[in-house]
């Protein structure tokens, strides 16, 4: 074989090599339904925290375990328990993504992701400040560090 030839077949072999690694990291997210059928499989869980049921966490107590109720957008719900400290802001983020396991009655969570709402909300009035700044750099209006070195400059 020419050396062109096995240089070919080994960057085949590397490429399939990746391409199947890659797919053995496909997240899917799952219902609470879906999750109980898999039980003690590792899933991730999208749904948002249940404000009618009580929350547990006492950090004088045991900074270390959290346990509410969640629910997802079929409305099915389920207790969490998780080992680790609360993450802030959690009762104002509008959906939680947990990962973890079934077992028994409750998701034993490893890892809570939140969606804060106040960070993906558009806010009109910044909108309409940063077009006009935008405007005034365009046709050579002064823009804050101009405006601050021409006073700077005027002392």
């Amino acid at each position: 074989m020419k050396k062109t030839h096995i240089i070919m077949l080994v960057l085949i072999v590397v490429a399939i090599t990746v391409l199947i690694s890659f797919t053995g990291n496909l997240t899917t997210y799952e219902t609470i339904a879906s999750a109980k059928q898999k039980e003690g499989k590792f899933v991730n869980l999208i749904a948002k925290l249940d404000k009618t049921q009580p929350m547990e966490y006492d950090a004088a107590k045991d900074a270390n375990y959290l346990a509410f109720t969640a629910i997802d957008t079929l409305g099915n719900t389920v207790k969490v328990v998780y080992h680790n400290t609360k993450p802030a802001d959690m009762e104002k983020s509008e959906r939680i993504v947990l990962k973890g396991k079934m077992e028994g009655d409750h998701f034993e969570c490893k890892d809570i992701l939140l969606k804060c709402p106040s960070k993906y909300k558009d806010d009109a009035s910044a909108a309409s400040k940063a077009a006009q700044a935008a405007g005034e750099a365009s046709t050579g209006g002064y823009t804050s560090a101009d405006s601050l070195a021409s006073k700077k400059a005027s002392y």
